[in-house]
């Protein structure tokens, strides 16, 4: 498990995934009873297009797997771009029906 004493001190530190590439920054963290249920990223542009142009995303806190000078997140956790547009291609509605 990991220990983090203040959460003010990990807003704003760089995120990268466990293959070494930048994803973004922390913004802020969610909590739930007293404990670090995810962490809110304003994503960086080379995540952009995975994403669909979100600027930020919240990731559960399982999936970071360290914190330190900078924060390190479970690249498999991340979802695929093909997985990602299947999604929206499944769940996107046709308005030439209604």
């Amino acid at each position: 498990m990991l220990r983090v004493k203040k959460v003010s001190e990990i807003v704003g530190k760089n995120v990268f995934t466990s293959e070494g590439d930048f994803f973004g920054q922390i913004d802020d963290v969610n909590l739930a009873e007293n404990k670090i249920d995810g962490w809110k990223i304003k994503i960086g542009s080379s995540f952009l297009s995975v994403f669909g142009g979100a600027r930020g995303v919240v990731i559960p806190h399982q999936f970071v797997r360290a914190i330190g000078d900078v924060v390190i997140i479970n690249k498999n956790s991340l979802p695929l771009k093909t997985e990602a547009t299947e999604f929206a291609e499944a769940t996107a509605i046709n308005t030439e029906e209604f």
